[in-house]
């Protein structure tokens, strides 16, 4: 099967404008970034909950995982509108697959009134680019069967399909990583820490260099 083509052209495809209300930006999330992450799974409705986890969370155990989604293993995306958090992307590490080959998993969470905008499938094009950089070779994402939007994304992605115990699994088999993606993950990086330090409030001062 042919595989798409994740070589980005001149401008970026995480960096292209997105037709939202807002200035929109797209970076890597960190610690400092934990504030935002909370407030949007909170704000997330009980459905759009259950699609993301699988399974009915209150807001206790929104909040707890918040609490750790930056500092797991693994990396993690989000696009802001204004200087709203309103998509966060995840990409976590799995275990090899019967064929021995480094797998990870992706998870996309977009808040219900900024779909169907494209913010899902540039979250993952920036995941998919990053791990195919980390030498991952299959990429999964888990999602309800009757989620057919997501479907349709990872499957415009090259995912094959399956039904498993009650729940749909796409997967993604990468192509290796080449010079012009490490450079371009480069360049993503640079920007994403531009665009933390100004997110940062004025109160916290970053060391100055020796």
């Amino acid at each position: 099967m042919s595989l798409p083509n994740f070589l980005a052209p001149a401008v970026p495809p995480s960096r292209q404008p997105v037709p939202r209300r807002g200035r929109t930006s797209l970076r890597r999330l960190w610690p400092s970034d934990t504030p935002a992450v909370r407030a949007f799974f909170l704000r997330l409705d009980s459905e759009t909950r259950a699609s993301r986890f699988m399974a009915a969370v209150g807001d206790r155990m929104a909040a707890d995982y918040a609490e750790r989604v930056t500092v797991m293993s693994g990396m993690v995306v989000g696009i802001f509108v204004g200087d709203t958090l309103r998509a966060l992307g995840e990409l976590r590490p799995l275990g090899p697959g019967p064929s021995g080959v480094r797998r990870a998993e992706v998870a996309l969470t977009v808040e219900p009134g900024f779909r169907r905008a494209g913010l899902g499938a540039l979250l993952l094009r920036r995941l998919v680019e990053a791990a195919r950089n980390r030498g991952i070779a299959e990429l999964c994402l888990r999602c309800l069967p009757h989620n057919v939007a997501m479907r349709r994304l990872i499957m415009g992605f090259g995912a094959q399909m399956r039904l498993e115990e009650g729940e749909s699994e796409g997967t993604i088999r990468l192509a290796r990583a080449t010079p012009l993606s490490l450079w371009q993950e480069g360049v993503e990086a640079a920007l994403d820490f531009q665009l933390a330090v100004a997110a940062l409030p004025l109160s916290i001062k970053l060391p100055r260099a020796a």
